[in-house]
């Protein structure tokens, strides 16, 4: 299930990607079957071991290209281990709402970015977020949970202040806000009540299958009811570098 929308980000065979806090990796996959050069960083050990199994075994299986790269890299998204200049492509996916320094994220991605370069970031939208926080305590009051709720223009702001230049946004996987607002409602760790366990049976159904009347519907609430915004930049050029 993604969140970036790669009509409105595209990747060119061999860019270098780095998804930060990768987590299970589903961006940094769908990079690689792409022919992109990925690192995938998370301070999850656990995870990144996970996601270093599945590159090895996308290539065994020639699901990359020739020429794509995969790495799993276990890091700190405050202090990357990269130089200056090293991508083209940054991804940050439901990531930065944990974050309590997210201006110093912001600007660790920006310094490893390229002039030029593409940035991906995606965070839980402000409306549907709030239902949650409201309805439960438990939904974000964990270790590593969230710690803040971004709007739309704030976000922005945040972009733009760290020098980069937004061109285009959208919200994503309103099928999705429901079952969050049963989880919340019945309980976060309740998956065995009626409603959250027939939801889940739906969501698992829909990204299965992809049929038509769940695509549609989703197409049609994301403006309402996306769970998820999703914000894209570029860093500008530097003076005298041809685009």
């Amino acid at each position: 299930m993604l969140t970036v929308d790669f009509s409105r980000f595209p990747l060119a065979a061999g860019d270098r990607v780095l998804d930060l806090g990768c987590g299970a990796g589903r961006h940094a996959f769908e990079c690689y079957r792409r022919g992109a050069q990925v690192v995938a960083l998370d301070q999850n050990g656990d995870e990144i071991r996970e996601v270093a199994t599945w590159f090895a075994a996308m290539k065994e299986a020639g699901e990359a290209p020739e020429g794509a790269t995969a790495t799993a890299v276990e890091g700190d998204a405050l202090n990357l281990p990269f130089p200056d200049a090293s991508f083209d492509v940054v991804i940050i996916s439901e990531v930065m709402e944990h974050i309590h320094d997210d201006k110093g994220v912001l600007a660790e991605m920006v310094r490893v970015l390229k002039p030029g370069g593409r940035i991906a970031i995606t965070v839980p939208r402000y409306g549907p977020e709030k239902v949650c926080w409201t309805l439960s305590d438990a939904y974000h009051e964990v270790e590593g949970g969230h710690i803040r709720i971004y709007k739309a223009d704030e976000l922005l702001e945040r972009i733009e202040e760290a020098g980069l230049v937004p061109y285009g946004t959208h919200h994503a996987h309103a099928l999705h806000s429901p079952y969050w607002w049963l989880k919340c409602a019945f309980g976060v760790d309740n998956d065995q009540v009626l409603p959250v366990k027939a939801y889940h049976k739906l969501l698992v159904w829909d990204i299965m299958k992809k049929p038509l009347v769940t695509r549609l519907a989703e197409q049609a609430l994301n403006p309402l009811i996306g769970k998820s915004f999703v914000a894209y930049a570029t860093k500008p050029q530097l003076p005298g570098v041809a685009a």
